[in-house]
């Protein structure tokens, strides 16, 4: 059959390239044309844009890049036209995905979604759209099946998490080999992970870094995103106590003792690697102010929300700030805090569903 995928971001490149390894194993005719990065362009197919020319983060700098938002769903929805899939498989990048899906449906393709939008937490209206434009749903969250079955009454798929499988699946890294390539000392490693977006990386990595001479036993690693280069983030580095690597945040955490993260999946990854973390999280003005007033949950980060308590700490906005953040990196690295944070770590991991989502989903989506 003939895939087209659409991916914004990342995180949804890593897991969209895995379904489609899972995809390939079941459907050995499988062709990819797809929306998304270098993960999905290594299993093979045709990559038509790169999720970091896409990636727009908030309300006001949507609005900014509002045209270009624009030509790009006109450029998609023209090229799936030509393409002719069989199947139509959406990750995730609701603003973006939610438009296709209509198109979709209008012109009799399947619509698959993998990875639902999150609109437990805001625009929950687009349920209708969903029952309308999706043919079939994969969610990842615990909490979500409910949501859609007992609350809005629109069966869906729940495959687990992909994280579990990225996770296990990954080649386990020789501690000593790794510090040596990278020009680590023996240092217990404070991992930092500011995002993968320029804008965030911008508002959220010169306060995380202030915390490199403050800890003078501990280094501070960079986790470089693959979408930006090291020249972008050398101009917030002002202490010798930093290192920079880029592309391996697994490997980096899988050896970390601590970590900065910002919100996002990379919460939730860091969590199933066992290192206690601070969520941090700062936005511009006019887009902290929007959200505030129309996103209604407890908590930001995945980790808290899926355990349904504080587990980890989140500081947002104005408690993103030096004197708090040290606060709360001091707390993490205490010995008795670092036992609870891993006992609740745990219970998350089993939470989540067990291995085995790209392949659930694969096979759902062959039938």
């Amino acid at each position: 059959m003939k895939y087209y995928i659409i991916v914004g971001e990342a995180s949804g490149d890593l897991h969209a390239s895995n379904l489609m390894k899972s995809l390939k194993a079941k459907d050995e005719n499988a062709e990819f044309r797809f929306w998304g990065g270098d993960l999905m362009e290594q299993v093979g197919g045709t990559l038509v844009r790169h999720y970091r020319d896409l990636a727009f983060m908030g309300f006001l700098e949507v609005l900014l890049n509002l045209k270009t938002i624009l030509n790009n769903i006109k450029f998609c929805k023209n090229d799936i036209l030509q393409y002719k899939p069989d199947v139509l498989i959406l990750v995730d990048y609701p603003g973006f995905n939610m438009r296709i899906a209509t198109f979709a449906q209008k012109n009799n393709i399947k619509v698959h979604y993998y990875i639902s939008p999150q609109i437990w937490a805001w625009k929950e209206n687009r349920i209708s759209k969903i029952k309308r434009d999706v043919d079939e749903m994969y969610v990842i969250l615990p909490f979500e099946k409910d949501f859609y079955e007992v609350k809005h009454n629109f069966p869906v798929h729940f495959v687990g998490h992909p994280l579990l499988d990225a996770i296990a699946d990954r080649h386990q890294v020789k501690e000593k080999k790794f510090r040596e390539n990278h020009n680590l000392s023996d240092k217990p490693i404070v991992a930092l992970l500011p995002g993968s977006r320029k804008q965030e990386i911008k508002k959220m990595l010169s306060v995380m870094l202030k915390m490199a001479d403050k800890f003078q036993d501990y280094q501070f690693v960079i986790a470089g995103a693959p979408s930006q280069d090291y020249a972008f983030y050398k101009q917030f580095i002002t202490t010798d106590n930093v290192k920079f690597i880029s592309n391996k945040t697994y490997d980096l955490l899988s050896l970390s003792y601590a970590a900065l993260v910002t919100s996002g999946t990379a919460t939730l990854e860091t969590a199933l690697f066992k290192v206690p973390e601070v969520v941090c999280y700062k936005g511009s003005w006019a887009s902290y102010q929007i959200g505030k007033r129309v996103v209604n949950l407890k908590f930001i980060s995945l980790v808290n929300l899926i355990m349904d308590k504080e587990v980890v700490t989140e500081l947002i906005q104005n408690d993103f700030n030096e004197n708090r953040l040290e606060q709360e990196l001091q707390r993490i690295l205490d010995k008795e805090q670092r036992k609870k944070i891993f006992l609740d770590y745990f219970d998350l991991e089993k939470k989540l569903g067990g291995r085995g989502a790209s392949d659930k989903t694969a096979q759902l989506i062959v039938g």
